[in-house]
């Protein structure tokens, strides 16, 4: 009983706290909608998470696991969001339209796929394989700066809000997916812990040189 109490309890507050993280989201945009434009950023982040949250979707409802189907459900609404938002503030529409595009056929021909699929453990298989793929590119992201990060020997170009929900969010999935027993969700999001705990060690190698900067040996 106390088992099933904890699990139920865990996948509440990695819910919360998922759905937590995809609101971030708002933020950005509200920044784009302020600017009047988008800038030089791109929109792959977010048609890269849509893709991730639908393929997670998938996997969810191939489990069954009504937790993981209504966290991407809201994910997926949200990223679609964020698109729309981004190409209507961008002047690279037709770049974010094509990303956007591929996303969209990639995802429909996973579905397709699982759907058509004789053997359903291989299907598993697959689009298990496929989302954890996509949840550890998403958590290494921020490794694209640390080249940058090491030659400024400062790590305030990172997002420090991010890698640690990042963090947060991982370990509670991690521990959800130990009590499922199931690899798909605890090897993506054991990686998530330790890529957000290298991350998170920058801003102590290499502390920002601001006095706003957020530094770890401040909490």
């Amino acid at each position: 009983m106390i088992g099933l109490e904890f699990k139920e309890f865990i996948a509440v507050t990695a819910s919360v706290s998922t759905i937590l993280q995809f609101l971030a989201g708002i933020l950005v945009c509200r920044k784009y909608i302020r600017n009047g434009t988008t800038g030089e950023a791109s929109g792959l982040a977010f048609v890269t998470c849509f893709t991730s949250c639908s393929l997670a979707l998938r996997y969810g409802m191939l489990i069954g696991d009504q937790t993981i189907i209504v966290v991407n459900i809201f994910g997926i609404s949200l990223q679609l969001l964020y698109v729309l938002v981004f190409m209507s503030y961008s002047m690279k529409k037709s770049l974010t339209l094509k990303q956007l595009s591929a996303a969209v056929i990639f995802v429909i021909s996973v579905y397709l796929y699982s759907q058509y699929e004789i053997d359903e453990v291989q299907a598993r298989r697959i689009v298990g394989f496929l989302s954890s793929g996509l949840a550890i590119a998403f958590f290494a992201s921020p490794l694209s700066m640390l080249a940058h990060v090491m030659r400024v020997k400062s790590a305030e170009t990172l997002p420090f809000p991010i890698i640690l929900s990042s963090l947060i969010v991982s370990f509670q999935w991690l521990l959800y997916g130990y009590l499922l027993n199931d690899g798909f969700i605890v090897i993506p999001n054991f990686l998530g812990c330790v890529l957000s705990l290298f991350q998170l060690s920058l801003f102590i190698l290499y502390p920002g040189r601001y006095p706003d900067q957020i530094h770890l040996t401040q909490l």
